[in-house]
């Protein structure tokens, strides 16, 4: 069927393949968060282990509500490792680092997120994709203080 939401279809195209990107960039931050779950040792083991497991159960919630915006713009959402390699700016790492690493690794993936979330806004905004704005701006917000308070942990 066609898809006719008030929004041009390459205006569509642009949003999803926006979308795209955060979803990877998100989906490769999930993955690295959850394995420092996994391997985090040290004097803050019980604080970040706990606070790792926040931030990828909310990261796994988020990669499905952004899937499911590419699909309601009538494409289809990156759904494998190497698609989501190929469209990520947040690379992986090898290795075992330590906790300090750990937490700036991360920081700097979650500003990595907020400033990729901050590029699909500004797409959103400028197709009038109204829908994709109001699950992109509370994304930015999420990032942001993550960031901040991953900061915060390594001072």
């Amino acid at each position: 069927m066609d898809i006719d939401i008030g929004i041009k279809k390459e205006d569509r195209k642009k949003s999803a393949d926006a979308i795209s990107r955060l979803l990877a960039d998100t989906y490769t931050l999930y993955l690295k968060t959850h394995g420092y779950h996994w391997n985090v040792e040290g004097p803050h083991f019980q604080q970040l282990h706990t606070q790792f497991m926040d931030q990828y159960t909310e990261m796994w919630t988020a990669v499905d509500e952004l899937a499911e915006r590419v699909r309601a713009l009538g494409y289809y959402a990156p759904a494998s490792y190497s698609e989501m390699s190929k469209l990520s700016t947040i690379k992986e790492e090898s290795g075992e680092p330590d906790w300090e690493a750990m937490v700036k690794n991360l920081a700097k993936g979650h500003e990595q997120v907020a400033k990729t979330a901050r590029d699909v806004l500004r797409i959103a905004e400028d197709a009038g994709d109204d829908a994709t704005a109001d699950v992109i701006a509370p994304r930015v917000t999420l990032h942001e203080k993550t960031a901040w308070m991953l900061r915060a942990t390594a001072s």
